[in-house]
């Protein structure tokens, strides 16, 4: 099974047709996938103009996206070393009681479902580097907050079906991302569960 690195090198191939190197990319979404599969295609599509269903598009607009995906990918594998040689470092000194961090970090191993969005189709706009960046720098900071990390929005709901979802916690009504429960404050979390069913039905439609 190739790798991301191969893959990647498929999506900018100039000698494969625009069909392949699209299903090169979407292939690439398999071992990264920030938002999720289906999410984190919708918003590589939507910022670089590509229909989400164009089975041949323009060849530039695919390495728009994939340089994107990139990006995301190079800041979360760093990321991840440098969480890796802490939590060694750790253990060295004999702090083995896992935090809030380590269980995150565990869920998100490997780079799937970092940012959960609740919809394919309701996702951050910001690149996605960026959303990680904030989102990292929120989990490391340890502190709960009354706003959503993505994009500082104060309103949050639990919605249908949200159990089921990667990561259960509410979702920002602005952005869309489900927040870590260990990033809200009680209060934070206390109030979305006061938010009308129908609202957060509303929102999950829209």
């Amino acid at each position: 099974m190739a790798g991301f690195r191969a893959l990647a090198e498929q999506v900018r191939n100039p000698r494969l047709v625009a069909t392949q190197r699209r299903t090169a990319l979407r292939k690439c979404l398999e071992r990264f996938a920030p938002y999720g599969h289906r999410a984190t295609w919708h918003h590589l599509c939507t910022r670089a103009g590509i229909a989400t269903q164009d089975r041949d598009p323009d060849p530039e607009r695919l390495m728009a996206a994939l340089a994107e995906l990139e990006e995301a990918r190079t800041l979360w594998l760093a990321y991840e070393e440098e969480f890796a040689a802490r939590r060694r470092k750790e253990k060295h000194d004999g702090i083995r009681q896992p935090g809030a961090i380590d269980e995150w970090h565990r869920r998100t191993w490997g780079g799937c479902d970092i940012v959960p969005c609740e919809s394919p189709q309701r996702h951050p706009a910001a690149r996605l580097a960026v959303v990680l960046r904030r989102m990292i720098v929120a989990m490391e900071a340890g502190r709960p907050r009354r706003d959503c990390p993505v994009c500082s929005g104060t309103r949050f709901a639990w919605l249908p079906d949200a159990v089921d979802a990667p990561a259960p916690g509410p979702a920002c009504l602005q952005c869309g991302v489900l927040a870590p429960l260990s990033v809200l404050t009680h209060e934070a979390l206390t109030t979305a569960g006061r938010v009308r069913v129908h609202e957060a039905e509303a929102f999950a439609a829209a």
